[in-house]
């Protein structure tokens, strides 16, 4: 189930409190294909192991949330940093 539209316009990235946006699905897809491959990581240095549903990202395009069950996870250590994918 999407974001409700009134809370994504108060949601915002928790370390630099930039606006976030749903990442488009073509780039989702992106992103899950790399995860399959292996190797994303998220800013803990964890590996993310599951493809996501959705996600949001910062304005800036440099890091992504995922969202689980319609909850976006907005988590400095859960976030993923987008310079591990090529021509993201």
């Amino acid at each position: 189930m999407p974001i409700d539209g009134k809370l994504l316009e108060i949601l915002c990235c928790p370390v630099s409190k930039s606006p976030l946006t749903m990442l488009l699905p073509e780039k989702l897809s992106k992103l899950n294909s790399a995860i399959e491959s292996g190797g994303i990581l998220f800013v803990d240095g964890k590996p993310v192991e599951q493809a996501l549903e959705e996600a949001l990202i910062t304005e800036d395009q440099k890091v992504i949330y995922p969202i689980e069950d319609s909850i976006p996870i907005l988590l400095e250590h859960k976030g993923i940093g987008t310079t591990q994918l090529n021509d993201f």
